[in-house]
């Protein structure tokens, strides 16, 4: 019997392959000299070359879908060890060259904005598959890492009436079956939304688990048309009993130096790809994605409170003679700009921890400070990108919480529930989140979100 491989276990044992005999299936990258034949299959971003010993009948062409049987020899080339000499050949699917020189699948270098008009095609690229075997890594540590540590995987609602974030900014769920009365146009016979976070049903569980994270997708109707937003996007939110925010930021901190060192450790080929390209692509000189990672698993983060960074800015304004679009003062909610050059200027791109942000400026959950002004809410900034986590204790006292929910005018019958978990044996807890589609966009050093998502939802977009 031969066996099939994939490249990238051909690859990865190399030599140890040689005189094998063995079966490989793929997409053809390209065709040489009447001879080489250069295939992938998306398990590497490396090629396999395939060596013919005979003229082919079959007019060769980039995208077809081919089945090789032969032996594996050391090659005498350069830009490969070894090679598979070929015995025989199946095609399963033929591409005609007329429709290949129209795609993003011929053989020459295509613009990002480019691959986003062919996103059905995209997933052949090379780029592509290095973005997507590099989310993919990602997403498994990131359930590794919390099953390592007895937090169990909760699934919370989609679809809920709880707007978590008081924001109004989320999707509403109504029925468009022409039977129903307009009176009785909710399914759910009562205004429904799609979540933007899975925090509050998730405070529930950890009242009887302990500790629980959620991994799932959530939706903004926020119209932001830039390069970090997505209306459809995937959240990681852990929530911890007994928690207090120093724990909250020790947990987030370590989360994410392990994450990046597990990237590094197992997706080095595919890293560095885009390491090498990237910066053409980004438009950018002296851009090194492992020279910004290897920085962050260098040092501590920087921990700073809301008002000293607010003092910094404004030395900043004055000293360095930097005008910021928006204005500095106490109280105002920190832009990408201030974020940005707090990290990359200021702290030499070192990450910071913002935290004791004013109460005026954060959702309602969060837990007050005696000050009475501030809350103990969190955010990790990171260069490039700006805010990569957000979180904070939570309010665990009860008179606090719907004093706090009376000032900001929420509906306390949508969040009776929510009060009542406090009746029931209260204690400190906390939590954070993390745009899973934006880590990966850091990570890659990719300059636009839109790139590193299967398939991107935007305001006024959905390509497929």
């Amino acid at each position: 019997m031969i066996n099939k491989y994939s490249i990238k276990e051909i690859l990865d044992k190399g030599i140890l392959f040689e005189n094998k005999k063995l079966i490989v299936e793929g997409w053809v990258r390209s065709f040489r000299h009447s001879m080489f034949i250069i295939i992938n299959d998306g398990s590497t971003v490396k090629n396999l070359q395939i060596i013919l010993s005979r003229n082919l009948k079959k007019k060769i062409t980039v995208g077809s879908s081919i089945r090789v049987m032969g032996i594996i020899k050391k090659s005498f080339g350069n830009e490969q060890d070894i090679e598979l000499k070929l015995y025989e050949i199946k095609f399963y699917s033929l591409v005609d060259n007329n429709i290949i020189q129209k795609s993003i699948i011929q053989p020459k270098t295509h613009s990002l904005e480019k691959t986003r008009e062919q996103i059905h095609l995209r997933f052949q690229t090379t780029i592509f598959g290095c973005i997507m075997r590099i989310r993919n890594s990602i997403s498994f540590f990131i359930h590794e890492y919390f099953n390592k540590r007895h937090f169990l995987y909760l699934h919370t609602p989609i679809i809920t009436y709880s707007d978590c974030e008081g924001t109004g900014q989320i999707f509403q769920v109504i029925s468009t079956s022409k039977k129903e009365k307009d009176d009785n146009k909710y399914f759910f016979n009562r205004k429904s939304y799609l979540s933007v976070s899975g925090q509050l049903e998730a405070e529930c569980a950890i009242m009887g688990l302990g500790k629980i994270y959620t991994f799932g997708p959530v939706f903004r109707a926020e119209n932001s048309n830039t390069k970090r937003h997505l209306s459809e996007f995937w959240m990681v939110e852990p929530e911890i009993a007994f928690y207090h925010l120093e724990d909250n930021i020790n947990l987030a901190e370590n989360f994410l130096k392990l994450t990046i060192r597990y990237i590094i450790d197992n997706c080095i080929e595919d890293l560095s790809f885009l390491n090498k390209n990237v910066e053409k692509w980004n438009k950018k000189k002296n851009f090194s994605i492992l020279k910004i990672l290897e920085i962050i698993l260098k040092f501590s983060f920087y921990r700073v409170t809301y008002t000293e960074v607010i003092k910094i800015l404004k030395k900043i304004e004055k000293t360095k003679n930097v005008n910021f679009i928006y204005p500095v003062y106490w109280g105002m909610d920190l832009q990408s700009e201030h974020e940005r050059y707090l990290v990359e200027e200021y702290f030499n791109g070192i990450p910071v921890v913002v935290f004791n942000y004013p109460s005026s400026i954060k959702p309602f959950y969060m837990r007050m400070n005696d000050d009475k002004k501030t809350v103990r809410a969190m955010d990790i900034l990171f260069p490039r990108i700006g805010e990569i986590i957000g979180g904070s204790q939570r309010e665990e006292r009860y008179e606090i919480l719907i004093n706090r929910i009376e000032k900001l005018k929420l509906n306390i019958d949508t969040l009776w529930w929510y009060l009542d978990l406090r009746k029931f044996g209260s204690v400190p807890h906390s939590g954070f989140g993390l745009g899973f589609d934006r880590f990966v966009q850091f990570i890659t050093g990719m300059n636009n979100i839109r790139d590193v998502v299967p398939f991107p939802r935007t305001p006024g977009y959905t390509k497929l």
